[in-house]
């Protein structure tokens, strides 16, 4: 999952970011709203964390913005503003959860997770296909009910054409939500490789000069 993180602290920001990319998400930071606006036009991430005491652009304006734009990406506020009007201001603005500094990453974490589950019509942290299954709290993978080990970047692109299944995702889209630098020309290919050999060439379908897709 990509995060976009809008927070202007330094050393909150790359905290947040460093601690939730050693838990294998990739994260954009940004320290302002204008570049907080532009990245959800330019590439809606998965979930979005916001901070609402921005330098130019509050919060709460940022959100009112991104929803009268159509921008539906899952919003959770992460803030020292703890009142109850604060709270609700933020909810009915069009943020999805909110969460009050200071915060327990778990915590964080399974709140992104879930806002997450739910964009993608899922309920539950168990994602069934056919015979394969993923548990998505845990990042384990069982296929025809035994446990099959895959490395970050494979997870990564599974987890992906999974929660797009019947849709095809292209190469843009996947390269954007798998690699924080450019890639090498073939890093795609190799991981779509890897994963038809672990689980069979029909689980992944190539549409020719568009992308992949995993049919429903």
């Amino acid at each position: 999952m990509r995060i976009l993180l809008i927070e202007d602290d330094p050393l909150l920001g790359q905290g947040i970011m460093l601690a939730l990319q050693d838990r294998h998400y990739r994260v954009d930071w940004v320290q302002t709203g204008a570049a907080g606006l532009h990245a959800l036009r330019q590439s809606p991430p998965g979930v979005v964390i916001l901070d609402l005491n921005l330098p130019d652009i509050d919060g709460i304006s940022l959100l009112q913005q991104a929803r009268q734009q159509a921008i539906q990406t899952p919003v959770l506020i992460l803030t020292a503003r703890d009142a109850i009007e604060s709270r609700i201001e933020g909810l009915d603005s069009g943020a999805d959860d909110y969460l009050v500094k200071p915060f327990n990453l778990d915590e964080l974490e399974a709140r992104l997770r879930a806002l997450h589950r739910r964009s993608q019509g899922r309920d539950q942290e168990l994602l069934q296909h056919h015979d394969l299954c993923v548990d998505t709290a845990a990042r384990a993978v069982t296929f025809a009910d035994k446990p099959v080990t895959l490395g970050r970047r494979e997870y990564d692109l599974l987890l992906s054409l999974l929660n797009a299944r019947g849709r095809v995702l292209t190469r843009r889209q996947l390269e954007e939500e798998l690699y924080e630098d450019d890639p090498e020309s073939n890093a795609l290919e190799v991981h779509i490789h890897s994963l038809r050999k672990k689980f069979g060439k029909q689980l992944i379908r190539t549409v020719r000069g568009v992308g992949y897709m995993v049919e429903r």
